[in-house]
């Protein structure tokens, strides 16, 4: 949508400007929110949304921050359905940004003191607490035709009420000047004066170790990823807050957008941070940030181990299974050869060919034919060479105690029934994405 750049601007429109000017250049695009034209001359790409209805505003804001547009600006007659659309926004989107600017504006029909508490009321919500860059510009009343504003964000910082209003800087618009030119973002996370900081997890050594006897370890709580957290506070002065996983572990998150244990506190709000050696989930990553990860580990799944196989199973052993088809088909077909030699007669066929490949020696009376004494003649030799190999692999597995097949890949336990066992569903998230059949 053009804008067209009038020649005089409001007063506002001006402050807006210096502020974009000061703070916003470096910003890479600027996603404006409206309900009206607002005119403004950016030096940066913005893009400009009519907001209508709140599903709409959802979509439309979780596009512009896809394509990077992390910083707002917002003019809208209820600004708190901007503040909920932001937080489906950061969960929804996959483009992350802690850096993140919001700018709320007076709506240019409604300047009054009513206006300025819809602003104000911005600040109680819980969606705002967790977002240190917010700027309120409130409009105060006139002196001699020339427009006070006052620019205010919250205290965030600090042990107790950090939603509480702050007056950071007033703006003259007749002098176009800042009373104190104080910095209008003063909050850059690298002092939290002692903010508490909610961190989720469990006893799960050596990462985390809870209930420990204080006059022994500090605090009562040791572990890796609590050392981390506690050098974390050090260096930016926050308290820490432990906030239990009430007995679910690392948990789950539902599609209703509800979750329980570690994930679910993080995911609703209930704590800040979560630890307790959490892995690079993918599904998790889509819905929350990760830190960078500072162990390599893995997962080692422990299976039975294999049993001997059944003593009717040892004859069975020295032949596999298509070597046993094809004697089976050789039996069968030197039965059949043996009934054609003696001008098909079934007499005895079959048993006097089973004898012979079992090295079982027959009366020569009953070999008087020269067709019958050929077919005997090599069925005897393939029986000699059969019982040779059958009797070698016999003695092999009579010596040697055979087991049954280990269990050495994924599809080897899936072809062996086994059930899953381990202390919670967080074990197989990274294998729940897979499209492997196995899986």
């Amino acid at each position: 949508m053009l804008l067209i750049i009038p020649q005089v601007w409001t007063p506002i429109e001006t402050l807006l400007h210096i502020i974009i000017t000061k703070y916003l250049n470096l910003s890479y695009c600027i996603t404006i929110i409206s309900e009206d034209n607002l005119f403004i001359k950016s030096p940066n790409s913005f893009v400009h949304i009519l907001a209508k209805d709140n599903e709409t505003l959802t979509n439309l804001m979780l596009n512009a921050s896809e394509m990077g547009c992390s910083d707002y600006i917002v003019q809208l007659n209820e600004p708190e359905t901007f503040m909920k659309s932001f937080e489906d926004v950061v969960h929804l989107g996959n483009v992350r940004n802690g850096d993140r600017k919001i700018i709320m504006l007076p709506t240019l029909r409604d300047i009054s003191d009513k206006n300025s508490q819809l602003l104000l009321n911005v600040l109680s919500m819980k969606e705002t607490s967790f977002i240190a860059n917010i700027l309120l510009l409130l409009p105060s009343d006139a002196v001699n035709e020339s427009h006070i504003y006052h620019l205010v964000t919250h205290k965030f910082v600090g042990a107790h009420e950090n939603n509480k209003p702050i007056i950071l800087d007033s703006w003259n618009s007749f002098t176009e000047k800042f009373e104190k030119n104080a910095s209008l973002f003063p909050h850059n996370m690298t002092n939290l004066e002692g903010k508490t900081v909610k961190v989720t997890g469990f006893t799960y050594k050596p990462y985390i170790l809870l209930e420990l006897d204080p006059n022994v370890v500090p605090n009562g709580r040791d572990g890796l990823d609590i050392r981390i957290v506690e050098e974390f506070c050090r260096w930016i002065n926050c308290t820490i807050e432990m906030v239990g996983d009430d007995g679910k572990q690392w948990g789950e998150i539902y599609d209703n957008k509800t979750g329980i244990g570690i994930l679910g506190n993080v995911f609703q709000d209930r704590a800040d941070l979560g630890i307790t050696a959490l892995y690079s989930w993918y599904e998790e990553f889509l819905v929350m940030d990760f830190t960078t990860p500072y162990v390599r580990t893995g997962i080692t799944c422990i299976a039975p181990s294999p049993k001997l196989l059944a003593s009717w199973q040892m004859p069975l052993l020295p032949f596999g299974l298509n070597m046993w088809i094809i004697l089976l088909f050789t039996f069968i077909y030197a039965s059949l050869a043996l009934m054609v030699a003696k001008g098909f007669s079934t007499k005895d066929s079959f048993l006097v060919t089973f004898g012979i490949m079992i090295s079982q020696s027959r009366p020569e009376s009953g070999f008087t034919s020269w067709r019958i004494r050929s077919v005997v003649g090599w069925m005897m030799l393939t029986g000699l060479v059969l019982d040779n190999a059958y009797g070698g692999g016999l003695a092999s597995t009579f010596t040697v105690p055979r087991y049954e097949p280990t269990i050495d890949t994924i599809k080897d336990i899936v072809d062996r029934n086994f059930i899953w066992g381990a202390t919670s569903d967080a074990w197989t998230f990274s294998l729940l994405p897979s499209e492997e059949v196995t899986f």
